[in-house]
This record gives C-alpha cells, sequence and structure tokens, in this order.
C-alpha cells in the first residue's frame, strides 16, 4: 500500500501537546495543500453515481451502527446515524473505472450543520469530544476494509494515533480501519486494473452495510491476517500498541499468489492493557 499521495506527519507513539494555535496553523497548511492536490487531480477522481448494479460482487460487510462504549454519550452515537445517512448518498452507486481515484472527502464535502450534520463522536488527542459530522469514521473504516479485500490500490489511508476504547467484540484486526479529518486526512482508492469497480454503502436498521462490486467475474480473493501485535509499556509511562497487517492474494482455487505487508500501526493506549474488555465497555 502507498504511503499517501499527500504526505502528512504520523502521529508519535509519546503525546504530543500542541498549542491551539499551533493546531489552527497546521489545519490550514495541510486543508490548502488538499485544495491544491484536488485541484491538480480532478480530472481523476471519479464521478459517477448509478444505481446500476455492476455484474459480480467482489467482497461485501457490515458493522453495527450502536456500540456500548464506556463514557460515550449515547446520543452522539444516535446523531452518527443521521450523519452516516447523509454521507452515504453521496458515495452508494459511485463507479470506479480503471484509472480513476476514490476520493472520500471530495465526494462527501465538508459535514457542515448547515448540510444536516449533527454533533456526533469525534476523537480528539485520546479524548471523545461532540462535533458536527462525528462518526463518519465507521463509513471510511467500512470503504477501506472493503478495498482491501480487492485488487484496488490504497494510496492514501489514516489511522488514529490515539486506541480509546478496548476491544469489545472485535471482528477485525486492530488498525484495520481508516480515519477521516475533512479535508486533509482523507481515504483515496486507485483502479490500477482494466476491470471498473462500484461502491455500494447503505445504513440499515441496526447496520452499516457495504459492498464492492465489479464488471468482471473476480480471479482472486484476499485475506487480511495480523501479525507481530504486541502492547508495550513506555518509559513515559504510558502503553502503546502496534502490529502490522498483511493482504494474501489466492486464485479461485485456494492457491496462496502473493503475501504482501499492508500497513504498520502504532498507537497510543487510553485504557489498561490488562483491563478485561467486556467489562470495560458497559
Amino acid at each position: 500500500m502507498s504511503t499517501g499521495t499527500l504526505r502528512i506527519p504520523e502521529m508519535s507513539v509519546k503525546p504530543i501537546e500542541r498549542s491551539d494555535l499551533r493546531m489552527w496553523a497546521g489545519k490550514l497548511f495541510y486543508g490548502t495543500k488538499r485544495k491544491f492536490l484536488w485541484l491538480k487531480l480532478h480530472k481523476s477522481f471519479s464521478k459517477t453515481v448509478t444505481e446500476e448494479d455492476l455484474y459480480y460482487q467482489y467482497y461485501s460487510h457490515k458493522t453495527p451502527l450502536i456500540r456500548d462504549l464506556k463514557d460515550a454519550d449515547m446520543y452522539l452515537q444516535i446523531n452518527k446515524i443521521t450523519n452516516l445517512k447523509i454521507a452515504t448518498k453521496k458515495i452508494n452507486g459511485i463507479v470506479i473505472r480503471p484509472g480513476e481515484i476514490f476520493s472520500y472527502w471530495k465526494l462527501i464535502g465538508n459535514p457542515s450543520k448547515s448540510k444536516g450534520y449533527k454533533e456526533g463522536m469525534v476523537l480528539v488527542n485520546g479524548t471523545v469530544r461532540p462535533g458536527v459530522g462525528g462518526g463518519l469514521c465507521q463509513l471510511s473504516n467500512l470503504i477501506f476494509w472493503m478495498a482491501i479485500h480487492t485488487p484496488l490500490t490504497v494510496i492514501e489511508r489514516h489511522r488514529h494515533g490515539y486506541d480509546v476504547f478496548p476491544d469489545s467484540n472485535r471482528t477485525q484486526p486492530f488498525g484495520s480501519g481508516a480515519t477521516c479529518f475533512y479535508p486533509y486526512g482523507d481515504l483515496m482508492l486507485k483502479n490500477e486494473t482494466q476491470d471498473t469497480f462500484q461502491i455500494f454503502v447503505n445504513v440499515g436498521e441496526k447496520y452499516l452495510e457495504g459492498e464492492i462490486r465489479v464488471n468482471s467475474e473476480p480471479l482472486y480473493k484476499f485475506d487480511i491476517v495480523e501479525r507481530d501485535h504486541e502492547m508495550r509499556s513506555e518509559y513515559w509511562g504510558g502503553f502503546t500498541r502496534h502490529n502490522d497487517l498483511y493482504q494474501l492474494k489466492y486464485d479461485m482455487d485456494g492457491k496462496l499468489i502473493s503475501d504482501e505487508h499492508l500497513i504498520h500501526n502504532s498507537a497510543i493506549m487510553m485504557y489498561s492493557p490488562f483491563l478485561d474488555s467486556n467489562a470495560a465497555v458497559n
């Protein structure tokens, strides 16, 4: 996986205190770079949305809309559902033709109050805060997880520098999501194949649902495996969590074709690594 079309410094594994001025300047700088990047790649972005399904399903997945999270107000998760319903309308049915780039934020735009977005859960420096448009990371997480089970190439992806909640009925490896922060923290996928792909996303009654379809019969299957998972006690007094994710590619008969390193994750833990995960979220 590429490190990204627009390089943004990775979060240190040691907490860093930044002043409000530094935060403002950073957002202005990287936000401006993002706008120039969008102008440069304007002709390459996927723009076509259609309700007509491509013939073959490549991968599908769903994630629960509501989770029992300790110290997180339930109204933020309820509002998140509203935010997801607005955002999915901008992406559902998007077609990614050969050579085109899917940009999460280019399609959704600024999730502002004027567009109907509500205060949802936003993670800032390891703390949960209310913020307009909060909760949209669940959508970028879903799209990223589906994409790495297809031949699409991830050219930009970000992960939270903090691991805020302990595992709660986790079905995916730690670090398998993609956080988003408008406009400079994007999720971008490039279609470097000869086939056309299509993304469908929908807010169901209990789950955020998604699938990626393709115009020709898939030739490969993909599996994501975690290796070298570790929780460390750091010299500065806290704990950090690390792992590596690998993408295994198989032909349709189950023969392994490739075993490639996908991403390395490092995050500051905001909970005790010895805490029982089921008790921690109740």
